[in-house]
């Protein structure tokens, strides 16, 4: 089986040390037996940073590095009376844009760079998703936080169970093209501005709640003190503020120093970590603490997604 399995991140230059350790850890687990295609679009990387990002690549785990711009000014051409918005404001959605960006492939893998991939990706790649749009899992970050269970189903509109997190999905690009969706994604934007606090998250839940198909938790392992880990992780995802280049005691710490060690970058991340000063955590905690808020005050508002689909208005593909 020589069928290319294209692997999409993306990143600026600062997440680049967190980026290679995530693709050191995808290469390590890789099958011989495949061919893989990591493809990095970035927003400002240096010139070093690329070279070492590409170099952790092998014979069959192609990684290819390519500036963001280069993609929106290729769409711009058939999209301009749609791109109404800054390029720096699309660049949050920019996993949105992969199905109208890269018409060669039918199916890809989208991975945030916040991650472990302590599998063989392949194995998310093979699973056969349907007609279904995506394939994603549920966000178990926010199950035990019921301010941001009640946002998902009062302003998202879209029960908790079903709210998946979209720093891993598995994309049918071919029917995502065929139903527009980067077309039905900016005429929402565009004209409704809905106030979220997980952008691309959100839009991809409200547009494409009913066609998705739930995947493995295995798949998307995050930290989660209040659940027990998960046995044999595909891809551990340090989501939010559970990152163990900032903090100590994180689950699954142990796996992000293993592929660490060797990815070029151990002294940067290091030196990050032993930088991430008492001041920085507190920021972190009063993030999380405007996120609750945000998740409280957001249903309230006259323009929800919840709101426009129940007066008619088509927000589900």
């Amino acid at each position: 089986m020589n069928k290319e399995i294209p692997v999409f991140f993306t990143i600026d230059n600062s997440y680049a040390p967190f980026l290679a350790v995530a693709l050191n850890s995808a290469v390590k687990n890789a099958s011989k037996d495949r061919v893989y295609h990591a493809i990095v679009l970035h927003e400002g990387v240096s010139e070093e940073n690329c070279k070492k990002l590409v170099a952790l690549g092998t014979d069959n785990f192609k990684i290819e590095v390519i500036p963001m711009k280069n993609n929106f000014d290729a769409l711009d051409d058939r999209m301009s009376n749609r791109l109404r918005c800054d390029y720096f404001t699309l660049t949050i959605y920019f996993r949105l844009f992969i199905p109208a960006m890269f018409p060669q492939y039918d199916k890809a893998i989208y991975i945030d760079s916040d991650v472990v991939v302590s599998g063989d990706i392949a194995e998310l790649f093979d699973i056969d998703i349907g007609e279904n749009y995506i394939g994603a899992c549920n966000d178990l970050s926010i199950a035990d936080v019921p301010p941001l269970v009640a946002y998902t189903e009062n302003a998202v509109g879209v029960k908790a169970h079903e709210y998946i997190n979209s720093g891993i999905l598995l994309m049918n690009l071919k029917k995502l093209r065929e139903q527009k969706f980067e077309e039905h994604f900016l005429n929402l934007l565009n004209t409704y501005h809905f106030d979220t606090i997980a952008p691309d998250q959100d839009y991809i839940n409200a547009i494409l709640n009913g066609k998705i198909y739930y995947l493995d938790k295995r798949f998307d392992a995050m930290p989660n003190n209040a659940r027990p880990v998960c046995s044999d992780p595909v891809i551990i995802h340090y989501n939010l503020f559970e990152k163990p280049w900032c903090y100590d005691g994180i689950q699954y710490e142990d796996e992000f120093w293993r592929y660490a060690e060797d990815c070029g970058y151990i002294d940067e991340i290091k030196a990050y970590k032993s930088d991430y000063t008492d001041e920085k955590k507190k920021a972190d905690k009063e993030c999380l603490e405007l996120l609750v808020r945000r998740g409280i005050e957001i249903p309230g508002n006259k323009i929800t997604f919840k709101k426009m689909n129940e007066s008619g208005i088509k927000i589900r593909l």
